[in-house]
């Protein structure tokens, strides 16, 4: 049995047969799209202390976690059994230390043009980057903990703008 063909406002990962499966994507038109995620990963004052002394032993934390978050953009497709592949063309995943968690909050930022969101994307960002926080500084700290990782905006596409509340 094929799957069903898409119509108009109703994409599905679900086959007529009940299976799982990739949308098909292909009659949609490209668009400019953006999607911003954030999260946080709170810890001991000492180990926040650490990461921005840059006294950690795996050496610069917030830098490669950036790198991470970079990469885990990238790859998402890999990872997420249904995404889409997207050409991305703007990864920024930035930090700001909060002594009032205390800990990282963390923000991904994805830019693209093509005929789907780039949310997965950025959600995959932020919570790669924050596990490359935690994996930096476990030998420190193993109490850690990642939260509120969520979308926070999204532009392009059919469904229109959303920002989170």
């Amino acid at each position: 049995m094929s799957p069903r063909p898409e119509s108009a406002g109703q994409l599905s990962h679900v086959a007529s047969d009940g299976t799982a499966r990739m949308v098909d994507i292909g009659g949609k038109p490209e668009s400019s799209r953006m999607a911003r995620a954030t999260g946080q990963i709170t810890m001991s004052p000492a180990t926040l202390e650490a990461i921005v002394g840059n006294t950690i032993a795996k050496g610069d934390v917030l830098g490669v976690a950036r790198v991470a978050g970079i990469m885990a953009a990238k790859r998402a497709a890999e990872l997420i059994p249904l995404c889409h592949p997207l050409p991305l063309t703007d990864v920024a995943v930035t930090f700001v230390t909060d002594s009032t968690l205390p800990g990282v909050r963390v923000e991904a930022i994805v830019r693209c043009v093509g005929r789907t969101g780039a949310e997965m994307e950025a959600l995959a960002a932020a919570t790669i980057a924050l596990l490359t926080v935690y994996d930096m500084a476990k030998a420190m700290d193993k109490s850690m903990v990642l939260n509120d990782i969520s979308l926070a905006e999204k532009t392009g596409g059919a469904g229109g703008p959303y920002a989170r509340a």
